[in-house]
């Protein structure tokens, strides 16, 4: 069927046909799917659009940057005097290792000097000065524990609840519970590193069991961020038209042949999405739209964190436009030092320190961070005792090893509580023994403040409730609400 006149770019993107469909139409086609997205049959039926909490949450947001390897609490965020004591000499109990080889039990206290920032005095590391200037909106936790001292393990643990792979993470909880603000952007993306994946890969945004549609969208380190956004030339002007109709007609036939195809209406819905973000993705990754003062505060301006700086910038044009959940990564084992801890540490933290600080300044100015968590974290700390001293010359070479029994991370917005430190681990820095929060809190804690009930989000899976937080311990930690 054709159209009574031309129509340019601009109108026919805005037309009843819309790109989605176009692009549907073509990926079908290709991949032998073509068919009505309408289920039959008391199917249960699943997209993106947004849905009601169980209760009131003042969060409607996250964005978390994990800091795959393992960050040294010991040197960044939680200071240990008693370390500083025995520094040099032997540690004084027992040491959980991961790798015994190349294990000591000489006593490496924290490298750099702490001091308090802020009015709130939450004591941080000279190696993290933005993020000390932001201690005033952050949650500091001193006390998290996963227990599962390496690295797959523990990421499992903290992005979807359990110590094994194939389950859905946090991120696709979040937008199967809630759907999105914006149908024309993924509900879920993962900003990664160009160093590539972190350890798991694609496991850290997997959607598991849970329809494919709720899986994290990647978008690239490098440009172009998202491949194949423009239509071909023969798809543009009136031979669209004609063929959606002649495709939609087709689609409708396959249906009505075979009724229920969940698997098939999540392909058909990411398709129209993949559609749509031809022109709402570039409009929210193009950066170039900031200010010369956004890109500085983000560190734009400077190679060092120009890369990571970008991603938090194009982090918050994506929330900021709807999008439910954005993970950033960086590259595999930045933060696993097991070796060269003195040189490897200030590197990582000067690539993310100042880029992590302006996203949550940049989202408070912009009144976003009341709706917003922000996280910083990765799936562990390290331990108090040097690792590798073989070989090494005095402490030039050495590292420190796995620590998941107590290790820190901080949160802020999103109905945390501003300018807080909470729990700690021994005055040796190795296990969480106040006021511990284990990852199965963490996640119950989070879910709360989306106004979703850990124990009411589910889903059917073989006749049996699957949820995220299986744990029947887990508490919602209200010591770290505002």
């Amino acid at each position: 069927m054709g159209m009574s006149s031309p129509l340019d770019r601009r109108q026919f993107l805005s037309s009843a046909y819309g790109m989605g469909t176009i692009a549907l139409a073509t990926l079908l086609r290709e991949q032998g799917l073509l068919a009505n997205p309408a289920l039959a049959g008391g199917q249960q039926h699943f997209d993106l659009t947004p849905k009601p909490a169980h209760g009131f949450g003042q969060a409607k947001a996250m964005i978390s940057m994990f800091m795959q390897g393992g960050p040294s609490h010991i040197d960044l965020f939680e200071p240990k005097p008693e370390l500083m004591k025995l520094d040099g000499k032997d540690f004084p109990g027992e040491v959980k290792y991961d790798d015994a080889a190349g294990a000591s039990r000489e006593v490496m206290g924290p490298q750099w000097k702490f001091k308090p920032r802020g009015q709130s005095g939450i004591e941080m590391s000279d190696l993290v000065p933005y993020m000390g200037s932001i201690a005033d909106e952050m949650t500091l936790i001193r006390s998290m524990h996963t227990g599962v001292n390496n690295h797959g393990q523990s990421i499992y643990a903290l992005l979807n609840g359990q110590v094994v792979g194939g389950r859905p993470t946090l991120g696709s909880w979040l937008t199967y519970g809630l759907g999105s603000e914006n149908q024309d952007l993924p509900a879920y993306v993962a900003l990664t590193d160009p160093r590539g994946l972190p350890v798991l890969g694609v496991d850290n945004f997997s959607n598991g069991w849970l329809p494919s549609m709720f899986q994290g969208t990647v978008i690239r380190a490098k440009e172009p961020r998202i491949l194949n956004l423009d239509p071909p030339m023969s798809l543009k002007g009136e031979a669209q038209s004609r063929y959606l109709s002649f495709v939609n007609r087709l689609n409708r036939e396959h249906a009505d042949a075979r009724p229920g195809e969940s698997d098939l209406e999540a392909r058909i819905q990411s398709f129209e999405l993949a559609a749509r973000m031809q022109t709402a993705a570039k409009e929210a990754l193009d950066i170039s739209q900031e200010s010369e003062a956004t890109k500085k505060l983000y560190g734009i301006d400077k190679p060092a964190t120009e890369e990571f700086g970008k991603r938090c910038l194009i982090a918050r044009r994506l929330v900021e436009r709807g999008v439910r959940f954005v993970s950033l990564f960086t590259g595999n084992q930045t933060w696993d030092h097991h070796s060269n801890i003195m040189t490897s540490l200030p590197t990582a933290c000067m690539q993310v320190d100042q880029p992590a600080a302006a996203l949550v300044m940049d989202l408070k100015q912009r009144g976003l961070l009341d709706s917003t968590i922000v996280h910083w974290g990765g799936e562990m700390g390290r331990l108090p005792v040097i690792q590798n001293r073989a070989g090494a010359k005095g402490r030039t070479g050495v590292g420190r090893d796995h620590n998941t029994y107590g290790f820190s991370m901080w949160v802020a917005g999103g109905g945390f509580k501003a300018g807080y430190a909470h729990g700690a681990t021994d005055e040796f820095g190795h296990h969480a023994v106040k006021d511990v929060v284990n990852h199965f809190d963490y996640h119950a804690t989070l879910l709360h403040l989306f106004g979703l009930d850990s124990k009411k989000l589910s889903y059917k899976r073989n006749g049996t409730e699957q949820v995220l937080v299986e744990n029947p311990q887990a508490r919602v930690v209200k010591e770290l609400l505002a």
